[in-house]
């Protein structure tokens, strides 16, 4: 292992430390020495690699706004043209359901506990993520959106709305059942959710 690939592999680790510690103590109760022993490392490690405290849960934070935004653009991937005897219904079924899977995962349940409890004191993390991940989702499911239009497959005169009225369905009642995150939304009622936001989206945008 290269000395470099070993640096790498050490700040992940620190990163997987830092964030399983801060979701489950909340980023004021937790400690860097908590972190440290959880990675596997010395605390001076953490400070060289990252400063301080509040740098270490920016960086952590901003680290599973990368990954979200990896897993919800493969999602959105799943928004392709019907084939054969598909229809759009199946397809919108198929990626919302993993948009859901993702918003109802555990990290990103527990990212937004921590944003909301850190909301007064770092507002900006909000910005954060919106930038690292919520928006560039956005942005390719409109892109997504505008493609089935141009192909007849639905009525949409703004794409970027289409997108965001897509998300708010899914999210929107998740959050209600997760009861702001403080509770695991079974899989049956993810899909209950992902049926419902589909078949209400079509309603509105569907050109049928």
């Amino acid at each position: 292992m290269t000395a470099t690939r070993g640096r790498i592999d050490k700040r992940q680790a620190i990163l997987d430390a830092a964030f399983a510690v801060f979701a489950r103590d909340g980023y004021r109760p937790a400690s860097v020495d908590t972190v440290a022993a959880t990675a596997g490392v010395a605390k001076h490690t953490i400070y060289n690699h990252f400063g301080d405290k509040e740098s270490l849960f920016r960086a952590a934070i901003a680290a599973l706004a990368d990954d979200a935004l990896a897993r919800n653009l493969a999602a959105v991937e799943l928004l392709r043209l019907p084939a054969g005897s598909e229809d759009l219904a199946a397809v919108l079924g198929r990626a919302g359901l993993q948009l859901a899977e993702c918003y109802c995962d555990e990290r990103s349940q527990a990212c937004r506990r921590l944003l909301q409890a850190e909301i007064k004191n770092l507002p900006d993390l909000q910005d954060v993520v919106r930038e690292r991940a919520t928006d560039k989702v956005n942005e390719a499911l409109a892109d997504r959106f505008a493609r089935l239009a141009l192909a007849g497959h639905l009525r949409i005169a703004d794409p970027a709305v289409a997108a965001e009225q897509f998300g708010a369905l899914l999210t929107g009642p998740l959050e209600t059942r997760s009861r702001l995150g403080s509770r695991e939304v079974p899989a049956d009622e993810i899909a209950e959710v992902t049926q419902n936001a589909v078949q209400t989206f079509l309603r509105a945008f569907g050109n049928q």
